[in-house]
C-alpha cells in the first residue's frame, strides 16, 4: 500500500477482492492459533483430563492420550510453564473438552494457511501480493477449494472457538476480568482495514480513536498526529522529525536511559492499544457490546482482550464468504481482463518506481494497528520506517514518563507466586505480541548476555 502510493498505482477490483480473502484466511487461522495454542493452556490443567469419568468417544481418546504422555513423563507439551492457580480451568469434563478443541484447532489453524496459500502462494509473506494487485489469477476450481476448506474454518470458529471464549470470559475467568487485570490506560487506535470497493472510502473495519475508556466517544483518527518517541529507547536521541515518513534509526547501545529497542510510537502525545480489542472498541459490533454490558466493563482486561479477538474473527468470518461469491462473479463477468481491456488483478502500467515518490500504508492486521512510510529518490528506496502493532503495545516510557499498554497493564498485576507469575504471562500473551516485528534490528557486534533461568 505504501509502495502503491509513492508509485500511483491502483489496485483492480479483482486484485482487491483477492487480497481481502487471502488475508482474511490468514486473520481466522491466526485468531485460532492465538486463543488455543499461544494462550488457553495458561488457563487450563490438563492434568484434570486424568479425571475425566464421561463415555464421550472424543474425550475418551484424549484422556487416553494424556494419560499416555503422563505415563512416559512428557506432559510439557500440553503444560503451561507455571503452576497452575485458582483461575485454571480443573474441572475435569470442562477441561477434557478444552483439549479436545486444542487439539482439533491444530488441525483447523493449518486448514486456514492452507485456504490463503491457494491465492497467495504460501503463508504468511504472500508471495502474490505485488505493487498494484496480485500476481495469480484464480481459476473455479481453485474458488471451490478455498470455499470447502474455508467452511470448514468458519464453522469451528463459529461453534467452537466464539463458545470457548465466552464461557472462559463468563465462567472461571470472570473474576479476572471484574477486577481489570490487564486493563491498560484506556487510549485505543484502529487504522481501519479490508476495503469493500475500490473508492478507498469504505471498509470492513473503521479507523478511529478512543481516550480514556470512554467508548461512547469514538474520535476521528488522523495519522499526521503519529509520532515517536525515544528517551527510554536504544536510539539516538537528535530531533525528531514530525511524520515517521521522515524518521530515522540510528542505535545507541550506551544511551544511559535506555532498555528498550523498541521505540515509544504516541498518538496526540498519548500511548496507544492497539489490536482486537481496540478494533472492537472502535467498530463496537453488537456481540462486544454485549459482553461489556454484561461485564459492565469500564476497564477492559485480559479476559475481554481474548474475548474481543473471537467476536473479531467473528466479524471477518460473517463477510469472508461474500467475498468469495463477489470473485466468482468477476471471474465470470470480467475474464482474466477487465472490460476496458486492462489487466484484472494487478496495475501494470506502474511497476516502475518513479523518480521521486512517498506512500504511507495503514492497515489492520491480526496484531492491530500496522503503518509502513516510503520515501523513493532517484527510483531507489531513500527511507523506510515501520510502525507495526507490538511497537505500539510493547513501547517502552516516553518522555512524559507515559508507560506502553503492556507494561501499563502489568502495574497492579496479582502474583501470589513471584516464582511462577501465571498472570504476567497472560496478560503479555493476550496481546499476541512479536518482538522480532516490533524490532527488526540484528547488531552482530552485541556483547549483551542475559541468563535465563529454566521455567520448570
Amino acid at each position: 500500500m505504501a509502495v502503491e502510493q509513492a508509485f500511483g498505482a491502483t489496485v483492480p477490483e479483482m486484485g482487491r477482492v483477492l487480497r481481502n480473502l487471502f488475508m482474511g484466511a490468514l486473520w481466522l487461522h491466526d485468531s485460532i492459533l492465538h486463543f488455543y495454542h499461544l494462550s488457553a493452556l495458561d488457563y487450563i490443567d490438563p492434568t484434570a483430563v486424568l479425571n475425566y469419568q464421561g463415555s464421550d468417544p472424543d474425550l475418551v481418546a484424549v484422556k487416553e492420550k494424556i494419560k499416555v504422555l503422563a505415563e512416559a513423563g512428557d506432559l510439557h507439551p500440553l503444560l503451561p510453564s507455571y503452576e497452575p492457580d485458582e483461575f485454571c480451568v480443573r474441572d475435569p469434563e470442562v477441561a477434557t473438552q478444552l483439549v479436545h478443541h486444542y487439539l482439533k484447532a491444530l488441525e483447523i489453524q493449518a486448514k486456514g494457511r492452507k485456504a490463503a496459500a491457494i491465492f497467495s502462494g504460501k503463508q504468511p509473506h504472500h508471495s502474490a501480493m505485488v505493487v498494484g494487485g496480485v500476481t495469480n489469477y484464480p481459476n473455479l476450481e481453485q474458488v471451490q477449494q478455498f470455499r470447502r476448506i474455508l467452511n470448514e474454518v468458519i464453522y469451528f470458529a463459529k461453534n467452537t472457538y466464539l463458545p470457548d471464549a465466552f464461557y472462559l470470559a463468563k465462567g472461571p475467568l470472570a473474576p479476572l476480568e471484574k477486577a481489570s487485570v490487564g486493563a491498560s490506560a484506556g487510549n485505543y487506535i484502529s487504522f481501519g482495514g479490508y476495503p469493500l470497493d475500490s473508492s478507498g472510502s469504505k471498509f470492513l473495519f473503521p479507523s478511529g480513536v478512543v481516550f480514556n475508556n470512554k467508548f461512547d466517544q469514538v474520535l476521528p483518527f488522523d495519522p499526521e498526529e503519529i509520532r515517536e518517541e525515544l528517551d527510554f529507547a536504544w536510539y539516538k536521541d537528535e530531533a525528531r522529525p514530525s511524520s515517521p515518513d521522515g524518521d530515522f534509526t540510528d542505535v545507541d547501545l550506551d544511551k544511559e536511559k535506555g532498555y528498550s529497542f523498541i521505540k515509544a510510537p504516541r498518538y496526540q502525545g498519548r500511548p496507544m492499544e492497539v489490536g482486537p480489542l481496540a478494533r472492537m472498541v472502535v467498530m463496537q459490533p453488537p456481540a462486544f457490546t454485549e459482553l461489556m454490558n454484561y461485564f459492565q466493563v469500564e476497564k477492559p482486561g485480559v479476559v475481554m482482550r481474548h474475548a474481543a479477538r473471537a467476536v473479531d474473527a467473528m466479524v471477518m468470518a460473517e463477510v469472508i464468504t461474500g467475498w468469495i461469491d463477489e470473485l466468482t462473479t468477476l471471474i465470470k463477468e470480467t475474464g482474466i481482463y477487465g472490460v476496458d481491456g486492462s489487466a484484472a488483478i494487478h496495475d501494470t502500467a506502474h511497476w516502475e518506481p518513479p523518480d521521486e515518490g512517498k506512500g504511507v500504508g495503514l492497515c489492520e492486521a491480526p496484531r492491530g494497528a500496522l503503518g509502513h512510510w516510503i520515501t523513493v529518490a532517484d527510483k531507489k528506496t531513500k527511507r523506510y520506517q515501520m510502525i507495526v502493532p507490538t511497537t505500539w503495545n510493547a513501547s517502552p516510557q516516553d518522555k512524559n514518563n507515559q508507560r506502553g499498554p503492556i507494561e501499563e497493564a502489568l502495574i497492579g498485576a496479582p502474583v501470589s507466586n513471584p516464582d511462577s507469575p501465571l498472570n504476567v504471562v497472560r496478560i503479555v500473551r493476550s496481546y499476541n505480541p512479536c518482538l522480532a516485528c516490533a524490532i527488526h534490528l540484528i547488531h552482530p557486534k552485541g556483547d549483551r548476555v542475559i541468563p535465563l533461568q529454566p521455567l520448570y
